[in-house]
């Protein structure tokens, strides 16, 4: 919780709003501890008066207009739910940009549609470098595990991990495909390109309608790459577990599928 302090005039707060979730507004006087209201200007103009009972119910702070589109949410002075839904939102908005950090978590948003950015000269511009010095990328995060895993001999683990419908498969085919690309040098081996050829078949497993996704991963999917001591991918094996089931349209029969 922010000191009562910073809630003067001329701050910046976000208020709930019920067709947009999360508004902001801008405080018009100081708050003063014992007040039960705090004046605020709206985005439209207009004047509120948001109710506080106790200083707990005090809105969360906007942060500064300079941090507004940062690729790092922990960079942020205020980091609560209205700040991250916002700062994501410029940044796919305003910056065409799916990937932003949250320390050395990779938060993305799935665009819903095909995007130039995963080419082999996107997957070189990201080979040896730090997560730091890039953008954020699904590939930063590759490069981080791949080299680490290279240069300490240990074994490393992305967890990928969203709702329904957010991307997470096609996020572990783009994984593997760097993996495949790095690892292979300028030719992919007949291992990697199996590797890769099995991806239509990682999202055949356990896929069903569902209501929010027509063709959703009902197994969460465990794979194992296997490397050798060059690097290069020698074997990858894959594990389906956890069935979730309890949004699935409807259940098919061997009837059903024989009538098909």
């Amino acid at each position: 919780m922010a000191t009562m302090e910073l809630y003067s005039k001329g701050a910046s707060v976000w208020i709930p709003d019920p067709d947009a979730v999360w508004v902001s507004a801008q405080i018009l006087q100081d708050y003063r501890p014992g007040e039960t209201h705090l004046l605020l200007r709206l985005s439209d103009g207009r004047e509120a008066q948001y109710p506080v009972a106790a200083p707990a119910d005090l809105p969360p702070l906007g942060n500064p207009d300079i941090l507004e589109g940062e690729n790092d949410l922990t960079a942020l002075s205020f980091l609560h739910e209205p700040a991250v839904l916002h700062n994501l939102r410029v940044r796919f908005l305003d910056y065409s940009s799916i990937y932003t950090y949250c320390g050395i978590v990779l938060v993305a948003i799935n665009p819903y549609d095909q995007l130039p950015i995963y080419g082999e000269e996107v997957i070189d511009a990201y080979s040896g470098q730090d997560m730091a010095d890039m953008e954020p990328h699904i590939f930063s995060v590759a490069e981080e595990a791949y080299r680490t895993m290279t240069r300490e001999e240990k074994n490393q683990s992305i967890i990928i991990s969203g709702e329904s419908g957010s991307g997470k498969t096609v996020s572990a085919k783009f994984t593997m495909r760097y993996f495949a690309v790095v690892g292979g040098a300028a030719q992919q081996t007949s291992i990697e390109e199996r590797v890769l050829a099995s991806n239509p078949i990682m999202e055949a497993i356990g896929n069903a309608k569902t209501t929010r996704n027509d063709n959703s991963s009902r197994f969460g999917k465990y794979i194992e790459i296997g490397f050798g001591r060059k690097g290069d991918i020698i074997g990858a094996n894959m594990r389906t577990y956890l069935l979730e089931k309890s949004r699935v349209v409807f259940q098919v029969t061997s009837s059903s599928l024989l009538d098909e």
